[in-house]
């Protein structure tokens, strides 16, 4: 049995439907990413689970209890919030025990635990410091342990990074999945950064206009979308209508230009409309490896990213970007010529039109 179970949920809000039958079961100490746009149902989601927000229909269960219509505080979840919120007329340490002074815990119990907690995100120098006194990076830590104080038995994230600059967004991610993993509890963190989900999820959940669009791991996910929204959403994308040419043998035409995948195509027709979807970095030139397909391409431009070089390229009528590490040596065709550009069977993904 699963340790939190979503099922069947849904919300409205008025005629409006924010989320649409959501089933998801997760195991106990797993980390789950809810991904997605703006406006796609994800933090709507997180807040049933945290009981700030009741499901329209569906159930929700925590460890085999029914916590559906429960209210927050009867409901073992710590939870943390894009804007920290923590207490500006406390210190450190008391916005950390904050919790625990409201279950009413011994002094002594509340001390060893917010010790115990401090010292989990590295703050023992900052226990007496006013938020004011903290950067963004620091405050979110404190959030972190406050949340994680109460020892609860889920955690909620809901877009915790999105106000603190590039550089400590990526830190605060590692340190936050290193935390989760050491203590082993069971995390739910919401964002639209897919490079976050990506980075340290066990699961993510893609989530459009209140639906859930696909659910695997970050490696199934990246290669293998199932629909055309997750394969445009998650990484950059190739992508360009086709036509079925040959269902037994994969092959497909873009353009007049033929292709071969690796997808099993025997449950579709000839002459199906469908959408090819190619990540950049799985071309590449001829002359490098030459795998299943190899096409024509005419080099359009040329574009340096630092570590990535992106070569725009025109097969048939349609645009193609490809991707390729920069080193000092790398010697890069003309703009204008024609070169050879090939990709394996499996890097062609077909989906439906």
């Amino acid at each position: 049995m699963s340790y939190l179970s979503i099922s069947g949920v849904t919300k409205q809000f008025g005629e409006t439907v924010v989320v649409d039958n959501f089933n998801l079961d997760i195991e106990k100490g797993e980390f789950v990413s809810f991904l997605g746009p703006s406006g796609c149902g994800k933090t709507t989601t997180l807040r049933m689970v945290a009981g700030f927000e009741t499901p329209t229909s569906g159930k929700i269960l925590l460890d085999g209890a029914d916590i559906t219509d429960k209210a927050p505080n009867q409901r073992n979840v710590g939870m943390i919030f894009q804007s920290y919120a923590l207490f500006p007329n406390m210190t450190v340490a008391q916005n950390i025990g904050f919790g625990l002074r409201v279950r009413r815990e011994p002094d002594a119990v509340v001390k060893q635990r917010v010790e115990e907690m401090i010292s989990l995100i590295n703050l023992e120098k900052h226990a007496n410091k006013y938020p004011y006194q903290l950067s963004g990076g620091q405050q979110q830590r404190v959030s972190l342990a406050r949340a994680l104080a109460i020892h609860p038995q889920v955690l909620l994230l809901d877009e915790p990074l999105s106000a603190l600059d590039a550089k400590i967004r990526i830190s605060l991610r590692a340190e936050i999945r290193a935390i989760q993993k050491k203590l082993g509890i069971t995390a739910i963190f919401v964002t639209h950064d897919q490079e976050e989900a990506l980075s340290i999820s066990d699961r993510i959940v893609v989530m459009n206009a209140g639906l859930m669009e696909q659910v695997g791991t970050p490696f199934e996910i990246y290669n293998f979308p199932t629909t055309v929204f997750v394969a445009n959403f998650v990484g950059s994308l190739n992508n360009a209508p086709a036509e079925v040419i040959e269902p037994s043998r994969g092959l497909i035409s873009i353009d007049g230009v033929q292709f071969e995948s690796a997808v099993d195509l025997n449950q579709r027709r000839k002459g199906d409309k469908v959408r090819v979807a190619i990540r950049p970095e799985r071309l590449s030139f001829a002359s490098e490896q030459k795998k299943a397909n190899v096409v024509d391409a005419i080099i359009e431009n040329i574009t340096f990213l630092g570590s990535v070089v992106r070569i725009q390229v025109k097969i048939g009528n349609t645009k193609f970007n490809m991707d390729t590490f920069n080193n000092p040596f790398l010697e890069l065709p003309k703009i204008g010529s024609t070169e050879q550009v090939t990709c394996s069977r499996e890097a062609v993904l077909v989906l439906d039109e």
